[in-house]
């Protein structure tokens, strides 16, 4: 198969240093690259050579990045071009107005060699990056036998080419975020953190996820109330001196919360929908929509087997009709079928009734989830397999993975 030609790039800037190692480092990659540091002509020299996406940065003189980047987004020769600002300002406003100017994105100075690139790409790919941080259930567990999957427990992100930064869940998993983010020495961290429920395993390692510590981030905490407990009365119990050493009061970073209901409403521009599960208590699934693809996060949730007296078909058929279609479904995958005969009534699902449900769903990706903690990796590797052997008898065109601890896919 021919290569995909390589997108072309023209860089305005009026920092010649800045603007030759910006072309440097895309010519390095392969691209083809036009560049000028005056910004008040450009735009017909820009029309001419129609590149792929316009560089830009906010503070020139004449005309400045956000007049450039409307100049180009309007320009009837230039309709599939894209912007990208790179520039120094890095305040929340700014980077707000060149959203709604219509960048598709927002790179700070000074470029860092080594993710430049990667930052570009990921910007004109238009892909989501979803990584696993914890996907255990329960309780962590670790020991040789647990290495491959990992053993903390839920806690799974979403990152977006706009910036925008979704973590769901906050089982123990949440420090190996914490952990990378400062390892990344990120400033002025703002995301939403979506709690499913909760249960110990889904909220108690919020005080130990760093970032929250940090002067200049801001996060929203977001979830299901449990009758007249709101979500900030249930997070600062858990912190409450009896179980825990440090209070809520010592967050240095600015943190809010939002009770939720089953509803469907816009976080960060981006469309969200909740759906009430079945699970002991007030449990809330996610559905992420953006741009065309749906990212399903549904756990806890227990689907009884149709010879149960509490099996339910109003509830799955719903459940069915709320990932329908899904790009990716992550889903309570507790127990073999075996297993689950002595659980039921505990909240979660076994294998067959989750291929049952992406298959009938046609999700095109299926991911097993919060393993019960008595499996090793041996045990998670022949969940796996029984779940792609039971698509496969269906001829389904689902696909199945059990994602590992750390491990990231683009959606």
């Amino acid at each position: 198969m021919p290569n995909k030609k390589k997108p072309s790039f023209y860089i305005v800037d009026d920092d010649p240093i800045i603007l030759k190692m910006m072309a440097a480092l895309l010519k390095d990659a392969g691209y083809t690259v036009n560049a000028s540091t005056d910004s008040s002509r450009v735009i017909n020299d820009i029309a001419r050579k129609k590149p792929d996406c316009v560089i830009g940065d906010l503070m020139m003189p004449e005309v400045d990045g956000l007049a450039l980047c409307k100049q180009v987004l309007e320009h009837k020769e230039l309709k599939n071009t894209k912007y990208i600002v790179v520039s120094a300002k890095a305040y929340e406003f700014d980077l707000k107005r060149a959203f709604g100017f219509g960048a598709h994105g927002y790179i700070l100075k000074p470029i860092n060699p080594e993710t430049f690139i990667d930052k570009i790409n990921r910007i004109l790919d238009d892909h989501i990056d979803m990584t696993f941080w914890g996907v255990r259930g329960t309780l962590p567990v670790s020991g040789e036998q647990f290495l491959k999957y990992g053993g903390s427990t839920s806690c799974m992100t979403l990152e977006f080419p706009r910036q925008q930064f979704f973590i769901f869940d906050c089982g123990s998993g949440i420090k190996n975020l914490g952990d990378w983010v400062l390892s990344q020495q990120r400033k002025g961290i703002n995301a939403k953190i979506f709690i499913s429920h909760p249960h110990w395993d889904h909220i108690n390692a919020i005080p130990f996820f760093a970032p929250l510590y940090v002067q200049g981030n801001e996060f929203e905490i977001l979830g299901a109330n449990q009758g007249d407990i709101t979500m900030r009365e249930i997070v600062s119990a858990q912190m409450e001196g009896v179980y825990f050493p440090i209070t809520l009061a010592q967050f240095a970073s600015r943190v809010y919360f939002h009770d939720l209901e089953e509803e469907n409403f816009s976080v960060s521009d981006i469309d969200v929908q909740t759906k009430l599960l079945s699970h002991p208590g007030k449990c809330l699934g996610y559905r992420v929509n953006y741009n065309g693809r749906s990212i399903c996060y549904i756990t806890d949730n227990e689907m009884y087997v149709e010879t149960s007296d509490y099996f339910d078909p109003h509830y799955e058929k719903r459940l069915a009709e709320f990932v329908e279609d899904a790009d990716v479904l992550i889903t309570d995958t507790t127990y073999m079928d075996e297993e689950y005969i002595t659980k039921e009534g505990w909240g979660h699902s076994c294998v067959s009734k989750v291929v049952n449900l992406a298959d009938t769903a046609k999700v095109k990706q299926l991911f097993l989830f919060h393993h019960d903690p008595d499996q090793n990796d041996d045990a998670i590797d022949e969940k796996l397999a029984t779940a792609q052997a039971m698509l496969k008898a269906r001829k389904s065109k689902t696909k199945c993975i059990a994602p590992r601890e750390g491990e990231s896919f683009k959606v």
